[in-house]
C-alpha cells in the first residue's frame, strides 16, 4: 500500500518570513534596545553573528546568505565577568562573545567546561549566555530568508 507522505516529511518549525514586517520588527527591537545579535543559520550547527545597529542593519541584511535561519537576540553585555559568573552551575550554556578583533563566536558548554570558557573567552569585548533548551525561552525574533520572489521554500 503506498504512503500518502514520506515519513522523513516533518513539519518545519519555522513557518515565518524574513519579510518587511519581520524587519520592521527587527528595527522597532533596535530603537528600544539600541542593539541586537543576530543569528544566521544556512546549514544546521553552523551559525554566524551579527551585532545590529541601526547604523549596519541594511548592510548586514544584504550579506546574509539564501534561504538562512534569522534569530534575533539580546545584544551582547560588555560584562564578560558577568556572564560568565551568571552560566548555571549544574547544566548546558550556549555562550556567544566578541573578541577584541570583533570576530563573534559561540560555544556550548556545561559546568565542567567554566575553566576552559573562561580561558576562551579571556579579553572578550562582550558576551551573552542564550538558553539552551527551548523551555528556558527562545529568540526576540525568528524567521527564514524566503527567496527572491517572496516564497518561502527553505524548511527549518
Amino acid at each position: 500500500m503506498p504512503l500518502a507522505a514520506s515519513p522523513y516529511d516533518a513539519e518545519p518549525e519555522v513557518t515565518e518570513a524574513a519579510d518587511e514586517d519581520f524587519w520592521t520588527s527587527v528595527r522597532t527591537e533596535l530603537a528600544a534596545r539600541r542593539g541586537l545579535l543576530l543569528e544566521e543559520t544556512r546549514v544546521v550547527n553552523a551559525a554566524r553573528w551579527h551585532r545590529l545597529t541601526t547604523e549596519n542593519l541594511d548592510a548586514v541584511r544584504a550579506g546574509l546568505g539564501p534561504r538562512a535561519l534569522l534569530a534575533v537576540w539580546p545584544d551582547l553585555r560588555p560584562d564578560v565577568a558577568a556572564v560568565l559568573a551568571g552560566l548555571p552551575s549544574d547544566g548546558t550554556a550556549h555562550v556567544v562573545w566578541e573578541a577584541a578583533d570583533g570576530t563573534i563566536t559561540d560555544v556550548v558548554a556545561d559546568e565542567t567546561d567554566h575553566q576552559e570558557l573562561a580561558a576562551l573567552v579571556s579579553g572578550a569585548r562582550a558576551a551573552r549566555a542564550l538558553p539552551f533548551y527551548a523551555d528556558e525561552g527562545g529568540p526576540l525574533l525568528r524567521a527564514a530568508l524566503p527567496d527572491g520572489d517572496g516564497v518561502l521554500r527553505a524548511r527549518w
